[in-house]
């Protein structure tokens, strides 16, 4: 595979298409709701997509958390994934 670079408006539209994507799912399952903190930094990594895993993971390095708890996803990036089949893998901190 090419060693390609996300450019930011192209990231920003398909980290806003991944996010509306898990919404979706996390609406049809409020019960992932609990297992997350008050306030968190949302971080995606889709597994199909490495160019864009790399730029959210180096935009989490350079604005880091904030203090704040780091939540990771891993999810595909397709449009056409059945979340249902595919479900979005969601990684939240273990209370200390």
């Amino acid at each position: 595979m090419a060693n390609r670079k996300v450019k930011p408006p192209r990231a920003f539209e398909r980290n806003a298409n991944l996010t509306f994507g898990l919404m979706r799912y996390i609406f049809a399952h409020p019960q992932i709701v609990r297992r997350l903190p008050e306030k968190f930094e949302l971080v995606i990594l889709p597994d199909d997509d490495p160019e864009l895993t790399a730029y959210n993971l180096k935009l989490l390095q350079k604005h880091g958390s904030e203090g704040q708890p780091i939540v990771f996803v891993r999810m595909s990036s397709s449009s056409a994934v059945d979340f249902e089949q595919a479900r979005p893998e969601v990684y939240a901190p273990v209370a200390a």
